[in-house]
């Protein structure tokens, strides 16, 4: 019996920093673009390079092992070179591999990823088998044995197992946290609510939740009135329509700005974890994991739950890729110690 079961992604990550890089904005009366761009038909000199694994699936499952827990994963790999540096990675990462899927008749996913001078990345990506999974590749026994199933976004194909599988964990009394994919979210709200309606943890950045509800958080709006100017009212709306069952908490991530958890009383927000910024690939892998497994640690304590999750975040995008900033619970809470003053806040509505 495992603890946590992770449904995700797993790919090869190939980071390539290119300082020559330059970052354009594009600004018209209603909104602003950024965009990383090079001279067009130009050669560059990479300055840093490195190649590692990755996917939503991958990071989350590696995350779950390295806080303790007795961890399953479920992904889908080709039968490809790339599928071998997949399994090879996770020798000595404590992550019970034998509910994958691998065949032949696809490709393992892969990705180049662009990082900027700043740390913010740009990922072109080939989903291959992340795209393909299907709801007979999945064992539903080892869901059902498990206390927590979590899911990692998806996307392509894989998407149409989100309900039945979400829906057979809640009603064999699985704890649920989904991390909400855009591929899922472009299907509207309607579709999104019936996962929402079975998931006891659900999180989303900004940009999905505005995307999910429909609601947009305008930049224009002055009339912040709730704790000192820290959470927008269209966030709020954002997090009120996102509960549609009583029992549920939602979390909203804004980057920076910090995260911010609803649990249909209160608004708990706690800033990011100060720190450098290398690359912020595998922050929202690491924060959004690192909350559902410290609702179990803490005893359901949220704001606790977030300044875990950010604490572990702020670790990982102070590391090149995705998983090597990752901390133990006994790291992070040393880490609390360290800095008293970082604490949450709670917003009574």
């Amino acid at each position: 019996m495992s603890d946590i079961v992770t449904i995700g992604s797993a790919t090869i990550d190939v980071f390539v920093r290119c300082d020559d890089a330059n970052i354009v904005s594009v600004q018209s009366t209603d909104k602003k673009s950024e965009f990383m761009s090079y001279k067009y038909g130009s050669k560059l000199e990479i300055t840093d390079f490195d190649t590692n694994v990755g996917g939503g699936g991958v990071n989350t499952a590696v995350n779950f092992a390295n806080l303790g827990f007795d961890t399953s994963a479920i992904f889908k790999l080709g039968e490809d070179i790339y599928s071998k540096g997949v399994l090879k990675y996770f020798e000595n990462k404590n992550v019970n591999l034998s509910h994958i899927i691998q065949t032949h008749k696809t490709t393992t996913g892969f990705s180049i990823i662009l990082v900027s001078f700043e740390g913010e990345r740009t990922v072109l990506a080939h989903r291959g088998g992340n795209g393909e999974i299907k709801k007979d590749d999945i064992d539903f026994e080892v869901i059902k044995n498990a206390k927590f199933l979590y899911l990692a976004p998806l996307n392509g194909k894989s998407t149409k197992v989100l309900e039945p599988v979400v829906d057979y964990a809640h009603n064999n009394g699985v704890l649920v946290c989904v991390n909400a994919g855009t591929s899922s979210i472009k299907k509207g709200f309607e579709y999104m609510k019936k996962i929402l309606e079975d998931a006891d943890v659900v999180v989303m950045n900004k940009e999905e939740a505005q995307m999910c509800t429909k609601i947009e958080i305008r930049p224009d709006t002055s009339e912040h009135k709730y704790s000192k100017e820290k959470i927008h009212p269209d966030l709020v709306e954002n997090l009120k329509k996102l509960k549609v069952k009583d029992y549920q908490i939602i979390v909203i991530t804004d980057g920076g700005n910090g995260a911010y958890a609803y649990n249909g009383k209160q608004i708990f927000y706690c800033p990011v974890y100060p720190g450098k910024v290398v690359s912020t690939l595998g922050a929202g892998d690491a924060f959004a994991s690192t909350f559902c497994a410290s609702m179990d640690r803490t005893k359901m304590d949220i704001g606790k739950s977030l300044l875990y999750g950010s604490i572990n975040s702020g670790s990982v995008v102070s590391k090149f890729s995705a998983t090597e900033g990752l901390l133990t619970f006994e790291q992070i809470e040393e880490r609390l110690r360290e800095l008293p003053e970082y604490n949450y806040e709670i917003i009574d509505l």
